[in-house]
């Protein structure tokens, strides 16, 4: 399987691209995001959609998935800010992964999916997480570049809960806040993980935010907006 990357800025800065990928014969390739193929080119017989079992209805809230069998080629886009990454299958056997961030696996894997404790579903809304086992790769669909870092059976790793793609399954996880009451007022929900293994995030959480902070606000009016009660009203 290769993959050729084709990107374009547009004048408002944003990058838009595309990725290409080639199948020998005989090669498969599922794609769990079917809206993101733009282009095909191989035989009409080279694509087959099939159904989500039950679980994966779940997951994923829809009833289509998309199997490629080369030879051919396909075009799947990637919405702005967005990258793909694909890793082998043996380096992330022990990781649970969220559904919206794999965007396909190659034939020759196992998908498993693992239903996720009461309490973390309701708090999560997600209900399964998807494991894989076998030989190939899969691709990530990730804002900004993936990053791993190191569990610790003791001292704990906090992480956006926004951001966090992937977790060792024997991990503990909860989720948290950290910091004074200042600092656990004002962040968002963290992710408490303790373990061995490593946990894969995407650093390119987008925050219109801090966008906007950046090019408009002085400091005096961003201090304002945070000491003040109710300073996200008064001080726009």
């Amino acid at each position: 399987m290769n993959l050729i990357y084709h990107s374009q800025s547009s004048a408002a800065g944003e990058a838009g691209q595309a990725v290409e990928i080639g199948l020998d014969d005989a090669e498969t390739l599922h794609v769990l995001h079917p809206d993101q193929l733009v282009a095909y080119q191989g035989p009409p017989a080279g694509r087959q959609d099939s159904l989500f079992d039950l679980p994966g209805l779940l997951r994923k809230k829809k009833l289509i998935r998309t199997r490629l069998t080369g030879p051919g080629r396909l075009w799947l886009a990637l919405p702005p800010g967005f990258h793909l990454t694909s890793l082998p299958v043996g380096e992330c056997e022990d990781l649970l992964f969220e559904y919206r961030n794999v965007l396909y696996y190659t034939e020759g894997i196992g998908m498993k999916t693992v239903w996720q404790q009461a309490k973390r579903s309701l708090l999560t809304r997600e209900l399964v997480k998807m494991k894989f086992d076998g030989t190939g790769t899969i691709g990530l669909l990730t804002s900004g570049p993936l990053v791993p870092i190191a569990l610790d059976p003791q001292t704990p790793l906090f992480a956006d809960a926004g951001s966090l793609v992937a977790f060792p399954e024997n991990a503990r996880v909860e989720l948290a806040v950290y910091g004074n009451h200042l600092a656990s007022q004002h962040m968002r929900y963290q992710w408490k993980l303790t373990g061995r293994g490593y946990a894969l995030l995407q650093a390119g959480r987008i925050d219109r935010r801090f966008e906007r902070e950046f090019e408009q606000d002085g400091l005096l009016k961003r201090v304002l907006r945070e000491v003040v009660p109710f300073g996200g009203v008064w001080f726009r």
